[in-house]
């Protein structure tokens, strides 16, 4: 493990890097403040054992800053007699723990045990979040906050749901959001492209296939609504969506059950249904190429998306975000406030998709502080 030690006296400094050295650990330390935000710019740190009483910056400031910066490694605080007042008031503060002096090895260890231990699950407990949810929706812009108040009342209701908004803006995260919050959370969520699947397979990948109802079709197939049963079922795309599937879905969502491709059997199916698009959907009921009754069965609740340009004031927050994804598990990286001022002030045609994509490009072109001149060179404004 990576460790550090901030202390102004040097007989801790080197007392504690010998006895964590002994234990494998790789340590590095600090004489005071400043010199331990510099190192943590630069690498991340399994643990950092910071003293509360130094010169210049105390510890109590440096955890306040380290906190700030978003670090996220355990802080363990070490106190003399007189600071256990102050080494409480640090860990309501968000610190871990604290050692009095004189250091008491074994205390030392256990406490970096317990620690790590601690950041490990949380660091899991993060990882299987996403696995099991996806990711958050992240702002707290107005247009994002009606977002959420409208999911929080909708959620729980099996309406279905039409989200409208251009590409890349999040559609399919107000989708997982509808799903994680319903009642329905515990069965599947089951996701289809319709953009993505050839018009002659949809039909099969949405209601599935017998055995021999097409030439390569060697076995039974269930489709995405048996799939989805009890679940929710999010159609993406859905203004691409084939007039022929079109009709078929229609009929699923009045009659509530579906016929494979090949078969006569109906199948009772139990299924949510939300849908999203990135196109004017009454321009396509009038060009022919979408269904009015399909629209009015799936609009029963509107959810709109802004694009990233409506929403500016949420970028800030985007880019930490992005920049966490991309540093996880490396040393930790920042955006300037000019940096990040730029990058309000640019038009963003590719929304949160091509933001995540600046990002990404900027951390690992940028310098270890992403500068304005890192975004006027790297980015086209």
């Amino acid at each position: 493990m990576k460790i550090l030690v901030v202390d102004d006296e040097k007989f801790i400094r080197n007392s504690l890097k010998e006895v964590l050295g002994d234990e494998g650990h790789e340590v590095d330390t600090a004489e005071d403040g400043q010199k331990a935000l510099a190192l943590t710019e630069k690498e991340r740190y399994n643990a950092i054992f910071c003293d509360i009483k130094m010169p210049g910056m105390d510890g109590v400031e440096l955890l306040g800053r380290l906190k700030d910066d978003g670090v996220e490694s355990p802080v363990i605080m070490i106190s003399g007699h007189g600071d256990i007042d102050t080494a409480v008031e640090c860990m309501k503060k968000g610190a871990f723990d604290f050692i009095g002096k004189p250091l008491d090895l074994n205390r030392i260890l256990i406490t970096l045990k317990n620690a790590t231990e601690r950041a490990t699950l949380v660091s899991e407990n993060k990882l299987l979040k996403k696995k099991v949810y996806g990711a958050d929706m992240i702002g707290d812009s107005e247009p994002m906050r009606q977002i959420r108040e409208l999911i929080a009342k909708v959620a729980p209701t099996d309406a279905r749901v039409l989200i409208q908004g251009p590409n890349g803006s999040g559609k399919e995260l107000v989708a997982r959001n509808l799903h994680q919050q319903s009642e329905r959370s515990a069965m599947p969520l089951v996701e289809v492209n319709c953009a993505a699947i050839p018009g002659e397979l949809i039909e099969s990948e949405l209601f599935g296939h017998e055995k021999g109802s097409f030439t390569s079709a060697i076995k039974q197939h269930k489709g995405k609504f048996e799939q989805a049963d009890g679940g929710t079922l999010f159609l993406d795309e859905i203004g691409d969506m084939s007039l022929a599937a079109q009709a078929k879905v229609l009929r699923v969502l009045q009659e509530k059950k579906i016929s494979r491709v090949g078969s006569d059997t109906d199948i009772k199916v139990d299924v949510r249904v939300i849908a999203a698009t990135n196109k004017d959907l009454a321009a396509e009921i009038a060009k022919g190429t979408f269904r009015e009754d399909l629209y009015h069965r799936l609009s029963v609740i509107v959810i709109k998306v802004p694009s990233l340009d409506e929403r500016k004031d949420d970028i800030p927050a985007l880019i930490e975000h992005f920049k966490e994804k991309y540093t996880e598990g490396g040393r930790p990286r920042r955006f300037s406030e000019e940096a990040v001022a730029l990058l309000r002030k640019k038009t963003w045609p590719g929304n949160i998709r091509e933001l995540d994509n600046v990002v990404d490009r900027l951390l690992i072109l940028g310098d270890d502080t992403v500068t304005e001149q890192n975004v006027r060179d790297y980015v086209n404004l």
